[in-house]
C-alpha cells in the first residue's frame, strides 16, 4: 500500500522533502557514518534542493548518487547534474557522483553500474513523476533490461537516449520519497491511486516509500 502525505502546494512539498532527507541523513550517519542519496532530475525537486542547501548538515559525509541522466555532452545545461550543481548542493556534498552520460547509453550504464554497486543499499532514493507516469527514465511500454543501471533508446520526450537506474536498483533503499507537484501530472496521479501498474508503481510499491504530493492534483478530482 502506497503511502500517500498530501501537502498544501508545491512549497510544501519541498519544505517536507528536505525535512525528511535532512532526518534520514542525520539517522544514517549516526548508525554508518555515511548518507548516500539518489537524486531525481527534472522540475519539481529543485527547490527542495535549494532548501537543502541552505540547512546546516554533516555535508563530508553524504554521497550523492543520480536516478537517471540524459546523454548529452558533459557540459549540456540540460543534464540533471548541473540542475543539482546549480543549485549549490553537489558542491556541499562530500562525494558527488554524476552518471558519465556523455560516454553513451550503454558504456556509462556499465560504468554506472559499477559505480553504484558498492553503495545499494541506498539510504534515501528521491523520485518525481511524469505526466505519463513515468520515473527516473523508465517509460510505460519500454523494457527496462536486467541489472542495476540500464540504457535508455527512443525516449517519448527528448533526448531519445538516457541512463537509468531499474527498478530493482531504486527499490533497494533504506528510504524513499516521490514528490509530485504540476497541475500537469492530474492523470498520471488518478492513474496511480486507481492501482494502474504505471512505472511509479512498479518502483514505489514498497513499504518504505512515501509520495508527497500536491493536495490540489487530488481534491480538484473530488
Amino acid at each position: 500500500m502506497v503511502d500517500w502525505q498530501l501537502l498544501n502546494g508545491p512549497e510544501a512539498v519541498a519544505q517536507a522533502a528536505c525535512e525528511r532527507i535532512g532526518l534520514a541523513a542525520q539517522q544514517a550517519i549516526d548508525e554508518r557514518g555515511i548518507f548516500s542519496l539518489v537524486l531525481a532530475g527534472g522540475t519539481t525537486p529543485q527547490r527542495t534542493y535549494e532548501l537543502l542547501g541552505a540547512t546546516d548538515q554533516q555535508w563530508s559525509a553524504w554521497s550523492l548518487y543520480y536516478g537517471d541522466e540524459r546523454c548529452l555532452a558533459a557540459d549540456d545545461p540540460e543534464r540533471n547534474s548541473h540542475m543539482v550543481e546549480r543549485t549549490g548542493l553537489a558542491a556541499l556534498a562530500g562525494r558527488h557522483y554524476p552518471i558519465p552520460a556523455e560516454l553513451g547509453a550503454e558504456p556509462a550504464a556499465a560504468e554506472y553500474a559499477q559505480r553504484i554497486g558498492e553503495a545499494l543499499p541506498f539510504d534515501m532514493v528521491l523520485l518525481g513523476m511524469g505526466e505519463d507516469g513515468h520515473t527516473a527514465s523508465l517509460f510505460p511500454g519500454h523494457d527496462w533490461g536486467q541489472g542495476t543501471v540500464t540504457p535508455v533508446h527512443h525516449a517519448p520526450k527528448p533526448p531519445p537516449d538516457r541512463v537509468s537506474l531499474t527498478p530493482p536498483a531504486l527499490r533497494d533503499c533504506r528510504a524513499m520519497l516521490v514528490l509530485v507537484t504540476g497541475a500537469s501530472k492530474r492523470a498520471a496521479v488518478r492513474a496511480l491511486r486507481a492501482g494502474e501498474r504505471l512505472p511509479l508503481a512498479e518502483v514505489a510499491d514498497i513499504p518504505q516509500a512515501r509520495i508527497l504530493v500536491d493536495r490540489a492534483l487530488i481534491e480538484e478530482d473530488r
